[in-house]
């Protein structure tokens, strides 16, 4: 009881709300930590739904506009669980409140929001996050270290997949996430925001890329959707989808490594197919979100007759972040590379620092996404440097 308390109020309920809402309240009990965070206020227009979510997931208050939850004078952080198109505008707000800030993903609908974001969180010198949660499972935490100490060496690949099927159906829905305006992009901006995270926390910044997109049902009917991806049609009007159903693209990397990337929710029997596979010049590593706790790891070392990829369980107190949970073997979930990426945003507001994934990581992300758009729409290779350049982010 003697610690500080870190005051939440979270913007939006749903999907997202319910991953943050679930982390926050197990941090204490997970981690050792300076500070912890209290569910102080959560905000959503709909009072009913917003009331409901609040009295499940222990929020002690609500308020049905953002507004009022970033004056109020008992919140310290602001998290935003909105869809794409709000991210900028309360973010912003937030900063010049001296709230610190933790974002969900992609971080703005374009780059030139994106630098606005990061702008206003550093004139205001808060703590700012973005919420790419699949870095913090602790396989690829310890992926990261085995390249880190050379045990793969040069790096010459990485391919890296997000395979969704819940929008197979031409029935389906025209939820926000099919609607530019709202989401800025489809798979590219929802799914591939994480792969190009994940590549760039393992292999290095991007240098060029070039890509296609292609959108396979062209109408939908209007409705929504709940957190389990189960669409339901609202009325019997149609509307266009103009954003993409799926992206390819191919990456250099400034270290002379090449990727190849693929986004889609038109693979059938994937659920969650977020995957990944680096090979080096001394091994390679595999991992797959669906099987989140096991790293498969090949190491060219290894006396002939036994080389092969090993599973690796990463559930070891050697492994990061494993040693706050169970005993070996003992898996965890979803749910905990939320509870650790939110715990270090815990131990940057104790130290002052904005802990990696943070609105820089946010802004080149969005730099990868909108030049993966440029190449689409060109036909050409678009360097990233030349991007960030004409927003005078590099040397800037």
């Amino acid at each position: 009881m003697s610690k500080k308390q870190v005051r939440i109020g979270m913007v939006g309920y749903k999907f997202m709300g319910k991953a943050h809402s679930h982390a926050f309240r197990d941090i204490p009990f997970f981690f050792d930590t300076d500070v912890v965070p209290i569910l102080q206020a959560i905000a959503g227009r709909d009072e009913q739904g917003v009331r409901q979510a609040a009295e499940k997931m222990g929020w002690a208050s609500y308020e049905t506009d953002w507004r009022r939850l970033i004056e109020r004078d008992d919140i310290d952080v602001i998290d935003i669980v909105t869809p794409n198109n709000t991210h900028a505008e309360i973010a912003i707000a937030a900063a010049e409140a001296g709230k610190h800030i933790i974002c969900e993903k992609p971080l703005a609908l374009t780059l030139d929001q994106s630098l606005e974001m990061l702008h206003a969180v550093k004139k205001a010198g808060v703590v700012h996050m973005i919420c790419h949660n699949y870095r913090f499972a602790p396989a690829v935490q310890f992926a990261k270290k085995l390249i880190e100490q050379g045990r793969l060496g040069k790096i010459y690949h990485i391919r890296a997949t997000f395979l969704q099927d819940w929008l197979m159906d031409p029935d389906f829905p025209l939820i926000w996430r099919l609607r530019k305006e709202v989401s800025g992009s489809g798979t590219h901006g929802d799914l591939g925001a994480h792969i190009i995270d994940l590549a760039r926390f393992l292999v290095g910044e991007f240098s060029e890329v070039i890509g296609m997109m292609e959108t396979f049902i062209k109408k939908r009917p209007l409705g929504d959707m709940d957190i389990h991806l189960k669409g339901r049609a609202e009325s019997g009007q149609w509307g266009e989808v103009n954003v993409d159903d799926a992206t390819a693209f191919l990456a250099r990397f400034e270290n002379g490594a090449l990727g190849v990337f693929e986004v889609t929710r038109f693979s059938r029997g994937n659920r969650a197919g977020n995957r990944f596979e680096i090979n080096g010049e001394r091994g390679s590593i595999r991992w797959d979100m669906e099987n989140m706790n096991n790293l498969q790891v090949y190491l060219e070392d290894d006396e002939p007759g036994l080389q092969g990829f090993r599973t690796i369980n990463c559930t070891e107190v050697e492994h990061p972040y494993a040693a706050s949970y169970w005993p070996a073997g003992h898996i965890i979930g979803y749910e905990h590379t939320f509870i650790n990426l939110l715990v270090e945003m815990m131990y940057g507001i104790s130290k002052g620092y904005s802990p990696a994934p943070n609105f820089e990581d946010g802004v080149r992300n969005q730099a990868v996404l909108e030049a993966v758009e440029q190449s689409v729409r060109t036909g050409k290779w678009v360097k990233i440097s030349e991007l960030l350049k004409l927003r005078e982010l590099i040397g800037g």
